[in-house]
Parts: structure tokens; sequence; C-alpha cells
């Protein structure tokens, strides 16, 4: 198989040279504890497979679209007495994608989809700040709040972290790396003061305490069926997002 052009980790000079991309996508993960049974990269392996999937569907309609190497480390603040937890400050994640962004305006690259796979993630400060310091466009894709029509009537129980839907999405991907049969039932403490439950009210969760086996979500009844439904629709609808930017004309908002 030759090298694909809209992946950077395996694109040469010459194909980037012949096809100069457009669009560039910047897969950003988190390194920490999934429940019992999923890896620790499990956020990496999702934002790397849905960029790829999502800029082969758009390079077939002829998007010159470039997929960055993944970030693998997020912020993971209250998971670090969690063992190999790995977290970026908001100030390292500032900084790193300050620099890419600052990498590829040079280059004449001024479309840049950031595409999260982890909750903890909150990145529209920084986009903020960022493109009113360079001229390019920054566009947020949070996955797991795209399409969200197909995990609500497609998983039984809802959760956010290695429940149902995350776990048949790496059944889909990476089965081998997938040990349901050791999936603990992924309770959620409730918080003991009442009133920080309430909708518009937010505190960060003390994970391990309230999460007792990292989990947020009951992961067994997922299944790959259910994962590929869900990859290739986000899939679908991310690839739409690329080609959409790629045939955009300067001055059509908010491409200004």
């Amino acid at each position: 198989m030759p090298p694909r052009r809209y992946l950077l980790s395996e694109a040469n000079h010459r194909q980037l040279l012949e096809r100069p991309p457009c669009v560039a996508v910047l897969p950003w993960g988190a390194t920490e504890a999934h429940n019992r049974h999923l890896p620790y990269g499990t956020d990496v392996l999702e934002a790397t497979c849905l960029a790829e999937r999502a800029a082969e569907l758009a390079d077939e309609q002829q998007a010159r679209v470039i997929v960055l190497p993944t970030v693998p480390f997020g912020s993971d603040e209250q998971q670090l007495d969690q063992v190999c937890t790995i977290s970026f400050s908001t100030l390292t994640a500032h900084a790193v994608l300050r620099d890419v962004v600052r990498s590829l305006v040079r280059q004449g690259i001024d479309r840049l989809v950031l595409l999260n796979a982890h909750g903890g993630n909150q990145f529209k400060p920084l986009i903020r700040d960022l493109q009113s310091e360079f001229d390019i466009l920054i566009v947020l894709a949070n996955f797991y709040e795209m399409v969200p029509q197909i995990p609500e009537s497609l998983f039984d129980v809802p959760g956010d972290h290695a429940d149902e839907s995350e776990t048949s999405i790496m059944l889909h991907l990476a089965p081998e790396l997938v040990e349901l049969d050791q999936a603990g039932p992924g309770v959620r403490n409730a918080f003991e003061i009442d009133s920080l439950q309430q909708p518009g009210v937010w505190t960060p969760r003390p994970w391990s305490d309230v999460h007792p086996d990292t989990g947020c979500g009951d992961p067994r009844g997922a299944t790959a069926e259910k994962g590929k439904e869900y990859f290739e629709a986000v899939s679908a609808k991310l690839a739409e997002v690329l080609v959409a930017l790629f045939g955009a004309a300067k001055g059509e908002l908010p491409y200004l």
C-alpha cells in the first residue's frame, strides 16, 4: 500500500509539494485509565482513527487535507492519583496548540480542525486567543458530541467514559485490546453536596472517589457492530466539515 497522502506520518515531501494541503486536522486525545477493560490509549486511538477515516473520505472527494500526528496527552488533573496518568496543564496545551498553529500559518495552511476525543480537554478559550493572534480559522470537533442521535438510539446505558459507546468503538477498532470480561459496572457516586448537582453548576469530579473503577456508564452491552455504526457516522460527518472547509472562499463567514 503506497503512502497515504492525507496522513502526515506517511506522506512524503514529493506528495505534499505536488498536492499541497489546505486544511489540517489535529487529533487530540488523553492518556488515562478507562475502567478495567480498555487501554490507557483509548482516546488517542479513537482520535487517530476517526481523523484518518474522515480524511480518507474527504480525500476521495478531492479535498486537500492533511492529518497531523495525534497529541497523546490531555487535561487529567483529577486523575493524577491513578498510576501512569499523564496530564497537560492548560498552559502546556496552549503552548503546543500555538506552535502548531504558528507553523501551519507560516506554510500557508489557514484552516485547522481540532479533533478532540477527551471530555476533559477544553479548547474554546485557547481557540479564541489564537484566532485573534493568527490569520487562521480553527474549528473544534468534539467527536462524542457529533451525531447525538446515533448514541441516543444505539446504546442502552448512558455514560461518558469507558461506557457502552466508547467500548463499542474500541471493539470495532482494536478488539484485541479490549478485555470486556474484566469491566467494572462504571458506577458514578453522587456528590454528597446536593446543590452542586443542579443544571448550570459545575465543579471537577474527584475521579477515583466518584468513579471507583474509573469508568462512567456500564460498558457490558457493547458490541463491535454498534461501534462500527457509530464510528462511520462520526467519520462521515467530520468528512463533511473537511470538504466544506476545503471549498470555502476567504471572506465567507466565519472564514475571514
